[in-house]
C-alpha cells in the first residue's frame, strides 16, 4: 500500500465564527470530515457550508463528523477567573467537542503564544482526551529569509518534546502569508514543506509516526487550486477557511479522491 493511501484525507472547515470581545481573536466552531471513500458529493447537493455539512452526512460517503474548537486555554480549573472567551479542555470534552486547533498563527502573533506554550497546550489537550490539529507555519519575512524549514521544524520540535503518542495529532501547515490573503503556496511549495515536516518526524520521532501522521494544508485553499494541491504525495487534506462558505467547497471535498484516480 502506498504511503498516501494509509492516511485517510481530512477536511477541517468553518461552520460558524465570532470574535471574542477581549482579544479580537477569531473563535471558530469547525467541523472535521474524514473521507474514507472514493465517492464524490454532487455539486447540486451542496450550496453553502451548512448544507454541505448535512449533505456530507447524508451522502453515501462514509464520513465521520466531529466538532472542533479553534482555541483552548492551558489553565487549571481550580484557579480560573471566569472570562467569556476562556474554554478549558475539560469544558470542551464535556460539551462533546472532539478536536481542538492549537497554535494558529493569530494566537501566536496576537496573544504571544510561544512554541513552548503551544507544545504544553497540545500535551494537555491530549491528556484530557481531545484530538489536536497543531498549526505550524512561517511569516512572509521568514520565507523570504529562507528560514521556512527551520521555523516549522522548531514549532514541531516544541510539540514532540512534550508528547509521546502522535495517534491523535494532525499537523496543519499554514503559511501565515497565505491565510485569508488570497495568496496560496504553490503545490510545489506546499509539498516541499510537507515533505520536510515528514522528514523531520522520521528523523526525530520515528518512521512509523512520520508515515501515519496526517499533514494537512491551510492557506487560501479554494475550488480552483485544491485538486492540484491534493495531488501532492505529502498533502493529506486541508484546513479550509472562507471557501467552506461558498459553493466551490464541494470541489475541495471531492479533491480528496484525486490520489485514487
Amino acid at each position: 500500500m502506498e504511503l498516501q493511501e494509509k492516511r485517510a484525507k481530512m477536511l477541517c472547515f468553518r461552520y460558524d465564527e465570532g470574535y471574542t470581545p477581549m482579544h479580537r481573536c477569531k473563535e471558530r466552531i469547525l467541523l472535521v470530515l474524514t473521507v474514507c471513500d472514493d465517492k464524490e458529493i454532487e455539486e447540486s447537493d451542496c450550496r453553502n457550508s451548512k448544507i454541505s455539512i448535512n449533505c456530507a452526512i447524508r451522502n453515501p460517503l462514509r464520513t465521520f463528523r466531529t466538532f472542533a474548537w479553534s482555541s483552548m486555554y492551558l489553565i487549571s480549573p481550580s484557579i480560573i477567573t471566569f472570562k467569556p472567551d476562556i474554554y478549558l479542555a475539560e469544558m470542551l470534552v464535556n460539551l462533546g467537542v472532539t478536536w481542538v486547533i492549537i497554535g494558529h498563527s493569530e494566537r501566536r502573533a496576537l496573544l504571544g503564544e510561544s512554541n513552548e506554550f503551544v507544545g504544553e497546550k497540545v500535551a494537555y489537550a491530549l491528556s484530557q482526551g481531545l484530538k489536536v490539529i497543531a498549526c505550524v507555519g512561517e511569516t512572509l519575512e521568514q520565507r523570504e529569509a529562507g528560514s521556512t524549514v527551520d521555523v516549522v521544524s522548531a514549532q514541531t520540535k516544541a510539540i514532540a518534546e512534550r508528547i509521546s503518542d502522535w495517534t491523535n495529532v494532525v499537523v496543519a501547515y499554514e503559511p501565515v502569508w497565505a491565510i485569508g490573503t488570497g495568496k496560496v503556496a504553490t503545490p510545489a511549495q506546499a509539498q516541499e514543506v510537507h515533505f520536510e515536516l515528514r522528514k523531520w518526524l522520521k528523523e526525530n520521532v520515528s518512521a512509523e509516526v512520520a508515515e501515519s501522521t496526517r499533514i494537512i494544508y491551510g492557506g487560501s485553499v479554494n475550488g480552483a487550486n485544491s485538486k492540484e494541491l491534493a495531488g501532492q504525495p505529502d498533502v493529506d487534506g486541508f484546513l479550509v477557511g472562507g471557501a467552506s462558505l461558498k459553493p466551490e467547497f464541494v470541489d475541495i471535498i471531492n479533491s480528496a479522491t484525486v490520489k485514487s484516480e
